[in-house]
């Protein structure tokens, strides 16, 4: 008998009390050994969906297994065999990093000796053996988030769940928290990450989810997701009209619009931060005719440039919108969660 995906949802849906449904009747599934990543803006439904696998959370319909075992059946099982990192770090600052992952161990039932083994090991695995004696409070940001991400793998788990691994991190620290989750899946574990960052997604994922609104709305490999796009991308940067200072006219995005889709080679045109994005075969040939149409509409272009598309441009396509154009800074799932239990967030 060949084993069971390492995770497997079917119809999931979580609504919290005030009828805010967080996700939607979502579906995918996850391989053993599989890097599988969750990409969507905050609000998404992501956290949401991570605590209803982590048992953290019950959800409202649907079915959701880890490694064969449905997470509402036995979710002591479900436990004993996954490894969870938040957000939000939590630590102690008094502790020092080798102790505290020692202590980790031990709750996990691992003997003394075992547990200080392990602590070694996962301190020389992510850089931090020389720092293990010093205590936490004294660890830089990304120190922090390393020595948070290996207390979730003290007892060995077959699964990882990691909400938003780097958010916050300077580029040095989220580089090195990228190599660190290599080498584990290199190792054989399974990881299921959640992050808004396309880079992040397109550097680690080999298969991903890109969920919106509660809903997913594309699923494949990045390289599927963007050859899916279907061409090229010529994006058209507007200017001030010779009459304005203040830049282009808000007509200007229907206009343009109606100007590229009157083109034979235009197969879908976008809006985007101050211009408009036309999907083609060939952006080579395509971009002189964009150009000499929009002229033509009375659009003014400031810039013309043609890329092959990138995740960004996946989730233009299948949402109609960019995620760096979403509210950043509300995470919806988190907010209704603290008010349900009656914290205020500030």
């Amino acid at each position: 008998m060949h084993a069971p995906p390492a995770v497997r949802v079917r119809g999931l849906e979580k609504t919290y009390p005030g009828g805010v449904r967080a996700v939607d009747g979502i579906d995918f599934t996850v391989q053993r050994g599989e890097f599988f990543g969750l990409l969507g803006p905050n609000g998404a439904g992501k956290t949401t969906t991570i605590k209803i696998l982590a048992t953290l959370l019950p959800k409202t319909a649907g079915r959701a297994d880890v490694a064969g075992i449905d997470v509402d059946a036995d979710p002591r099982a479900v436990r004993a065999g996954i490894g969870v990192a938040m957000q939000e770090v939590g630590l102690d600052d008094l502790s020092k990093g080798r102790d505290f992952l020692v202590l980790q161990g031990r709750l996990y039932g691992l003997g003394r000796a075992e547990a200080g083994r392990r602590a070694d090991e996962l301190l020389e695995l992510v850089g931090l053996a020389g720092v293990g004696r010093r205590r936490i409070g004294s660890y830089s940001g990304g120190m922090r988030r390393r020595i948070d991400l290996v207390g979730a793998l003290m007892h060995q788990p077959a699964v990882l769940f990691l909400d938003e691994p780097t958010t916050g991190l300077d580029p040095q620290s989220r580089l090195a928290i990228w190599e660190y989750l290599d080498k584990l899946n290199e190792r054989g574990v399974t990881i299921l990450l959640t992050t808004q960052h396309m880079d992040e997604a397109d550097r680690l994922c080999q298969r991903l989810a890109i969920i919106d609104h509660g809903r997913l709305v594309a699923e494949g490999t990045p390289a599927e997701l963007k050859a899916g796009v279907g061409g090229d991308l010529v994006r058209a940067a507007f200017g001030p009209r010779p009459a304005e200072a203040d830049g282009a006219d808000p007509a200007d995005d229907d206009t343009a619009a109606a100007a590229l889709r009157a083109l034979p080679m235009v197969r879908q045109t976008d809006a985007a931060p101050d211009g408009i994005t036309a999907t083609v075969a060939d952006g080579g040939a395509a971009a002189p005719e964009i150009l000499r149409a929009l002229h033509a509409a009375g659009v003014p272009v400031a810039a013309l440039t043609v890329t092959s598309p990138s995740l960004d441009d996946v989730f233009l396509h299948h949402t109609g919108r960019q995620i760096r154009d979403t509210d950043a800074d509300a995470d919806t799932d988190a907010r209704v969660w603290g008010q349900w239990m009656g914290v205020n967030r500030q």
